[in-house]
């Protein structure tokens, strides 16, 4: 239990729930712990959002410091003691932002926010196709009363349409205008409203245009784009609340009277005796103060193999008792047990890979002034040169929509989605678009060992040296046992048809084996006479008056292994090991792949060996699969897991990929390196398309009908740009 000792004294060095995160000194006066309070904002949309917040909490004397989660929509700030929660959220209020305190379960609205944005964009999507079909009958020619005819139909649709899908650039402009600030969404909502009046201005006065097509059109793509951006950010948060489900509900208490009771997880509290039965999860960490069993550490050490613990060993919560009831005095309950303490490390490393600003986010805080400065210089600029009000307006409104950046918007998720679905039909699920992104930077490469470079499934491989006495007694004595190494021996030998032997008298001792009558001959299996860390997993048949037979296993390495490794190092990624394994169990498969390995490693090592490399400079792809590894997939430039890790593994992961071999790795990384070439193709088109139709515009060429047209059509180009990619897989 020397891991477990050690996670436990490291994890007393981790932050806890609501820790203190800055400290203040006064003279002659020790420091002073600052509290740190959390607040949902679902209001942070961009980068420029991030650096309002960030900014605007900084100049208040009494924050001392301020870290927004843009994934998570949170915003921590780190106060002086004196300050209350409505204080800090008028705060917050003052420099444009509503926000909730979160005193107890995680706010989460995002489910929600992606359900209405996709009714908004359904409602726009189904109204453009039916204006636009309306929309060609004017553009052939459509005189008198049937334009007019038209012109109405299209405005009953229109009207109702930009009310209800229009609501969240409206809501989120006018946020912005009562403090004073403007955002992207500003430029788009004042486009949208001025559009539609003077195409309800020209509809009342039988004028030749409406512009209803490209408003209800306009809509619609920035909804397509806004929508994704929610689905991806909803996944990513998705990690931790899995790993948190590895705890147990609750335990049964033993009472100082002798009597038992079933206590909460959340109710449980420091020096509490938990009966943890065989098959049960421990539900907070503690010390063993009765019995003896074998636990599944994989969430601390990723080894599949149990450990045995006994009296005065370390138990943490999430861990599996596999063979016998044990006592567990408990020492650390809730936000204070090593489970959560991963939790919260994955949060903060994805918080850090959160803040990963796209292009196109870059761009906000100069998007909403320079578009307003060129609407507004037109309007004027016609206005002066004698032009009408009517004609000044149209030329600004179509310098508002012809410069809404759609096209710009979709260079990056419209390459990301072709090549998600291609990497999809090739059995490699892209959870994340922004991960493709983050791929193709990738200079360094950590794998896991169990469970990602093997299969982390133990099999024997010297059964067929066993006498056929030898098997059957062998397979009467695994089915008895639920021990992996049991179980692994059972399949294996019913696979090849293997009758068991008769016994009597069955009995498993937890930590030894099982032990059986066989006639009037004593059988076992158990664990071998000798050191288990030279041989690696083995188990060890005793027959009464035969000499022992050893059951030697191995996890099988995946296949195209050393293909793969080969493959990275070609495209200029350097390879290596993070294990916590023992070193004689990593040290063959390092030598088989040709790769170096560091070996026992907790979740808070491979963060630091993460971490190391990242201030190297270098940009770390972590491969893994365990919940030990979710943090390290959270902090890893990228990430990636096979379909047949853990559930936290996977939520943690960027990138799952299907089957036992181990291809998916390069095949996605060389997918996310076309995929850039393709996005900065589309950025190059979709700002040539600006540097021809701004002019257009401005100088009048553009009418607000063929701004939408021309809006769309570069959206078209850029679209089209990226279904290239449909065959970067094949």
């Amino acid at each position: 239990m020397e891991c477990a000792a050690r996670a436990a004294q490291k994890r007393r060095h981790l932050p806890c729930a609501g820790a203190i995160a800055v400290t203040a000194t006064t003279p002659n006066r020790d420091p002073v712990l600052l509290p740190q309070t959390e607040f949902a904002v679902p209001g942070v949309r961009c980068a420029g959002c991030i650096s309002k917040l960030e900014n605007g909490l900084a100049l208040n004397p009494g924050i001392a410091a301020a870290r927004v989660n843009f994934t998570a929509k949170r915003v921590s700030i780190t106060h002086l003691p004196d300050m209350t929660l409505p204080q800090l959220v008028k705060i917050l209020g003052d420099i444009g932002f509503e926000a909730v305190p979160i005193t107890g379960d995680v706010i989460d609205g995002t489910q929600q926010e992606s359900r209405q944005m996709l009714q908004a964009m359904a409602v726009a999507g189904f109204a453009m196709m039916n204006i636009m079909l309306l929309s060609v009958s004017v553009w052939s020619g459509a005189q008198g009363f049937t334009r007019d005819l038209f012109h109405w139909i299209s405005a009953l649709i229109a009207l109702p349409t930009v009310a209800y899908a229009g609501r969240p650039f409206f809501r989120s402009a006018w946020a912005a205008l009562r403090k004073g600030r403007t955002n992207m969404d500003v430029p788009i909502s004042i486009g949208v409203l001025i559009t539609t009046a003077l195409s309800l201005f020209e509809t009342f006065t039988h004028g030749p245009h409406a512009y209803f097509d490209g408003v209800v059109m306009l809509l619609f793509f920035l909804l397509t784009g806004r929508w994704l951006d929610v689905v991806m950010r909803s996944r990513a948060r998705d990690g931790v609340s899995a790993l948190l489900k590895q705890t147990a509900s609750g335990a049964m208490v033993l009472d100082k009277d002798g009597k038992t009771r079933w206590v909460e997880a959340r109710a449980l509290s420091i020096g509490m005796n938990m009966i943890v039965a065989a098959g049960e999860r421990v539900a907070a960490d503690g010390i063993i103060v009765k019995g003896n069993s074998s636990f599944d550490l994989s969430l601390l050490t990723g080894e599949s193999a149990p450990q045995m613990a006994h009296e005065g060993d370390s138990i943490h919560a999430g861990t599996l008792n596999i063979d016998s009831p044990v006592t567990i005095s408990v020492t650390a309950t809730g936000p204070d047990t090593a489970i959560a303490d991963i939790a919260r490390l994955m949060e903060q490393a994805g918080q850090s890979k959160s803040l990963y600003v796209r292009v196109a986010d870059r761009a906000a805080r100069l998007y909403a002034p320079a578009v307003h400065t060129l609407a507004a210089v037109s309007f004027l600029g016609w206005m002066l040169a004698g032009a009408g009000w009517h004609e000044s307006l149209l030329v600004a409104v179509a310098v508002l929509i012809i410069t809404c950046p759609c096209a710009l918007g979709l260079a990056v998720p419209a390459a990301q989605i072709v090549v998600a679905g291609a990497l999809m039909r090739a059995g490699i699920l892209v959870k994340d678009g922004s991960a493709l992104e983050r791929l193709a930077e990738i200079d360094r490469a950590m794998f896991d060992k169990t469970g990602t470079l093997t299969l982390g499934r133990p099999e024997p491989v010297n059964l067929d040296d066993a006498n056929g006495e030898q098997r059957s007694i062998l397979l009467a004595l695994a089915r008895a046992s639920r021990h992996p190494l049991s179980e692994a021996i059972r399949r294996t030998l019913e696979g090849a048809g293997t009758s068991a032997a008769s016994l009597t008298n069955i009995r498993e001792i937890a930590g030894s084996g099982v032990y059986a009558m066989a006639g009037t001959c004593e059988v076992s299996l158990g664990r071998p006479d000798f050191d288990m860390a030279s041989a690696g997993m083995a188990a060890q048949l005793l027959v009464a008056g035969q000499p022992p037979f050893t059951v030697h296993f191995t996890d099988q390495v995946r296949s195209a292994a050393a293909e793969t490794i080969t493959e990275l190092a070609q495209l200029g990624i350097e390879s290596a090991i993070l294990s916590g394994d023992r070193a004689s169990a990593v040290a063959p498969v390092a030598r088989m792949l040709g790769l170096t390995a560091q070996t026992g490693m907790l979740p808070e090592d491979k963060l630091d060996a993460i971490a190391r490399q990242k201030r190297a400079g270098h940009h770390v792809l972590m491969v893994g699969d365990g919940l030990n590894d979710g943090p390290a997939l959270a902090a890893g430039h990228a990430s990636i897991a096979p379909a047949s890790a853990s559930d936290v593994g996977q939520n943690a992961a960027d990138v799952v990929f299907l089957g036992d071999a181990l291809t998916p790795v390069a095949t996605a990384v060389r997918a996310a390196r076309r995929t850039q070439q393709i996005v900065r193709q589309n950025f190059g088109l979709a700002i040539g398309y600006n540097v021809i139709a701004v002019p257009l515009a401005i100088s009048g060429h553009v009418t607000p009908l063929i701004a939408a047209a021309a809006m769309s059509g570069s959206s078209l180009i850029v679209v089209a740009n990226a279904l290239r990619l449909r065959a970067v897989v094949q």
